[in-house]
């Protein structure tokens, strides 16, 4: 089918507008490869210290003609997503000797969890991470005795970041590993009853504790539709993926052999051979909106509003938020999974998974179809679904129907004709709301404003009753600026009992929620932000705040003289603990729309 008018005209509006940045990038990366460093150019002593380390491949590693594979790694044992990397590399040499190439471990990058610091003090380096991660890639790259590399990441900052840094070495081709999601434990549904319970006080520490170790039991990805999988998703619809890789459960022999197939794939795809596939011309402005397409379609993080621009400034494209809010009324909404429904994302994967949606979006012409992938069939590929058959992997088409059409649906019957996300201006600025998991009755919210300085605060008002009221919850100094953005997701529990209890319940936010948001409307990542003059420095408690995805509105109903000659609040100190002093610099980051990035601010990127 020919290609959807309103995707063509958003594609050609990125297209235009990263012009010159884009042929900028693509010089570089072409200068890179012609001219730059690699075995053949480094002198016998720079190759002997690269070569010291691995006795057991030195003797192959000297012929230039071999590839030498540098593995990218994100492994710690202590979070379940990356815990399964502990043995990926020493498979991964072994894999790539089958290829006629070698491997190595170029370096490892951080990756924390924001289910791990989630209200604490190490959560206001999570935004940070990202570029640390981008850093640390292009460290471990920097020695330049490779002619390929493998990224092993998965979770929320961890593919954005990996990303960013590998596509300064746009010439190299590389292939994104995912791990897999853990299998199902305790619903999603019955963990978050058991929070809002706990948030009223009907149950204790105990059960609660209980309830989220049978949720987050065993190693792989959290089994909701957050910020780690809607990454997945986006790799298998920019084609970086060995195509359906994403949802396969660690510890899985199909796990294993779409790991060996990467690596052998990514032997085939080398600069010295005749189907030579670098990164930096596959993150293109078509793979770009393809993904943001994926993210939509299947109700995916917020966060990526935030990641997916840094991602694409990395590669010379430019794409904002008026492009989402474009491609979201274009685009339906095919999936049902927590928190936009009940279904996990083993379900989504069993009802079809990200192939089914990538066919279907194809099939009606929402998605471009003639990118460059890693994969030798194209993006074809990515609509058929592996499997082992007696041990060997293979590829079949995806079935025609569903196999749960509560989760996922076909492009002629869609859960929503749009997808889930919306752009909201106004007095208050420039906002993201994400409304595929928000009743259409609470699309729009008129009610008086309560404001705190951070969540602990709005905690302590909860507990005391001061919110059982239609309230606007605005919390301010939170964006990158004054504390890194954390996500405010402890905020879901109690903003969801007093929804329940009935009340019109609104955030109001320059921070973030969580990549698992859900019923309650939230107007997130506010630009510009509290720190530096943001109109929200300016609410008072009591100003009645209107907040309408259906229009795209969002205003303090003020009288505009008095609005105007309002002073901005006075702005907290900068904290510091938990190592968060060592991180300002960072805090010099440009607006969330575009990426929220003093790195890639600096870079003039």
């Amino acid at each position: 089918m020919a290609l959807n008018a309103e995707i063509a005209a958003v594609t050609d509006r990125v297209i235009e507008r990263s012009k010159d940045k884009r042929a900028a990038y693509l010089a570089l990366i072409h200068r890179e490869r012609d001219s730059g460093a690699d075995r053949p150019r480094l002198g016998c002593a720079n190759l002997a210290h690269a070569y010291a380390g691995t006795d057991e491949q030195r003797d192959l590693m000297k012929p230039a003609n071999r590839m030498n594979i540098g593995i990218v790694t994100a492994y710690n044992d202590m979070l379940s997503a990356h815990a399964v990397y502990y043995r990926y590399p020493e498979q991964m040499k072994v894999w790539a000797l089958e290829a006629g190439a070698t491997a190595q471990v170029a370096g490892g990058v951080p990756a924390m969890c924001d289910g791990v610091t989630q209200g604490y003090q190490g959560m206001e380096l999570s935004l940070f991470s990202r570029d640390t991660i981008a850093l640390g890639t292009a460290v471990a790259l920097s020695h330049r005795t490779f002619e390929g590399a493998a990224l092993l990441g998965i979770c929320d900052k961890i593919v954005p970041g990996l990303l960013i840094g590998a596509l300064r070495f746009g010439h190299l081709p590389m292939v994104l590993i995912p791990g897999g999601p853990m299998r199902s434990g305790l619903s999603n549904k019955d963990k978050a009853a058991v929070r809002e319970l706990y948030a009223e006080g009907k149950v204790g520490r105990d059960e609660l504790l209980e309830a989220e170790i049978a949720a987050y039991h065993s190693k792989g990805t959290c089994t909701f539709y957050g910020t780690a999988n809607s990454n997945q998703m986006m790799m298998e619809a920019m084609g970086l993926h060995v195509p359906g890789a994403a949802f396969a459960n660690p510890g899985t022999k199909l796990r294993q052999e779409l790991t060996r197939a990467a690596v052998h794939r990514l032997a085939d795809i080398g600069w010295a051979g005749n189907d030579y596939r670098p990164i930096g011309h596959v993150v293109d402005e078509k793979a770009i909106v393809n993904a943001a397409i994926a993210l939509l379609a299947t109700g995916g993080s917020t966060n990526h509003l935030i990641h997916l621009p840094a991602i694409a400034r990395s590669a010379g494209v430019v794409i904002d938020w008026e492009d989402f809010d474009r491609l979201s009324r274009a685009v339906p909404l095919l999936t049902r999974v927590y928190p936009n429904g009940s279904a996990d994302v083993n379900a989504f994967e069993d009802a079809g998974g990200p192939t089914f949606v990538i066919r279907e979006l194809v099939k009606g012409g929402l998605m471009h179809a003639d990118i460059l992938t890693i994969s030798a069939g194209g993006f074809a590929d990515y609509a058929r679904k592996p499997t082992l058959q007696e041990d060997a992997l293979v590829w079949r088409d995806s079935p025609a129907a569903s196999g749960d059409d509560s989760v996922i649906r076909t492009i002629d019957a869609p859960f929503s004709p749009e997808g889930g996300f919306r752009i909201l201006k106004g007095n208050l600025g420039r906002a993201c709301i994400k409304v595929s998991a928000v009743e259409r009755e609470r699309w729009t919210i008129e009610a008086p404003a309560r404001v705190f300085q951070d969540q602990a605060e709005v905690q302590a008002a909860f507990k005391a009753g001061e919110l059982d009221r239609d309230v606007v919850v605005v919390v301010r100094f939170q964006g990158p600026r004054a504390n890194g953005m954390p996500e405010l997701h402890k905020l879901t529990p109690p903003l969801g009992v007093l929804q329940n209890r009935g009340y019109k319940v609104a955030l109001v936010t320059d921070g973030r929620m969580s990549g698992a948001s859900g019923k309650v409307p939230c107007a997130i990542h506010l630009s510009p932000e509290a720190l530096g003059g943001g109109p929200i420095g300016k609410v008072r408690d009591g100003d009645m705040i209107r907040l309408c995805a259906e229009d795209g509105v969002l205003e303090a109903l003020v009288d505009p003289a008095e609005w105007e000659a309002r002073e901005q609040c006075v702005a907290p100190p900068p904290a510091d603990g938990t190592g968060r002093e060592l991180f300002a610099m960072l805090r010099q980051a440009d607006e969330a729309e575009l990426g929220a990035s003093a790195m890639l601010a600096a870079a003039g990127l």
